[in-house]
């Protein structure tokens, strides 16, 4: 006997997929509104002001970590602002944060390793070799370089994953390595719907062939 019929089940199927796919959306738009606070917030507003909007916005990705417990896109946003965070703090409190930042991407790892492209393991990458080594923190050039090389290998292209891992290798010495990193972030695909993330990157990139320059 045929309980419900072929036609009940592909309806019942297509609401499933309709407020999956509206969840997605909603997810979608609210982290954008993520990165476009965090890029004002870090490229645009003093250290000062930082200190007052990075908890606002800290907030703001908890509430969305609850709203979505089974999705990685805010758990790297999380850890993404309090690394930056951490970096304008500074101190023992940076510290802790940062070991928050690290905690978060692991989390995200195991719910969906390429999520937003490989930002997890740039955002590692990234930790790794910026934080102070043992016993004060847990950095790591050996492990900071195998992330960036995994990012890299999810995202070629990126401008973020170019920029770090360039930026890793001037800190090591390896300025003409570095350079050509740096170069490929710098001539990087924009991203439309992030114009004020990738300009306030290449600021960056353009900082550090600067010192690179000085060096050679």
């Amino acid at each position: 006997m045929q309980i419900i019929s072929r036609s009940l089940m592909v309806f019942v199927l297509s609401l499933f997929s309709a407020a999956a796919l509206a969840q997605n959306d909603g997810l979608a738009n609210a982290i954008l509104d993520v990165q476009h606070q965090w890029a004002h917030i870090h490229y645009q507003l003093d250290e000062d002001q930082q200190e007052t909007a990075f908890p606002r916005l800290e907030e703001t990705i908890d509430a969305l970590i609850k709203q979505y417990p089974d999705r990685a896109d805010p758990l790297v946003w999380k850890a993404i602002v309090l690394a930056t965070h951490a970096g304008v703090k500074g101190g023992l409190s940076a510290l802790s944060m940062v070991r928050d930042a690290r905690d978060l991407l692991e989390q995200a790892e195991k719910i969906d390793p390429n999520a937003l492209n490989g930002s997890i393991y740039t955002t590692l990458g990234s930790l790794y070799y910026q934080v102070p080594g043992w016993p004060l923190g847990y950095g790591d050039d050996k492990k900071a370089e195998v992330f960036l090389k995994k990012a890299l290998a999810i995202n070629p292209t990126s401008i973020d994953a170019n920029y770090f891992y360039g930026d890793f290798l001037y800190r090591k010495g390896h300025y003409l390595e570095a350079l050509s990193a740096l170069e490929k972030a710098m001539h990087a695909p924009g991203r439309l719907d992030r114009p004020l993330a990738d300009e306030g990157r290449r600021k960056e990139i353009q900082a550090v062939i600067a010192k690179i320059k000085d060096k050679t």
